[in-house]
């Protein structure tokens, strides 16, 4: 039996994720993650999986120019949060 999560919990974790917000907590951690490594330049160590990278794209947090992903305005902002 799942145990209800208070209203004050419910929003904080909708800030930290927004705007993951629709995804489930594993794939929102990994989005996170290869948002991150996006942002430092580690594609070429850790390259995000072609589903996750087409999933940022579509949410409008990563373009790519010349084959390379970058984040969008609105990437940088998920990131910060």
């Amino acid at each position: 039996m799942a145990t209800p999560v208070p209203e004050a919990e419910r929003e904080n974790q909708s800030t930290i994720l927004s705007p993951l917000v629709g995804v489930d907590l594993d794939a929102a951690i990994r989005l996170r993650w290869a948002l991150r490594d996006i942002r430092a330049k580690r594609t070429k160590l850790t390259p995000v999986s072609p589903s996750d990278l087409k999933t940022l794209i579509e949410m409008g947090l990563v373009d790519l120019r010349d084959d390379a992903p970058m984040l969008t305005n609105k990437g940088h902002q998920a990131v910060d949060e």
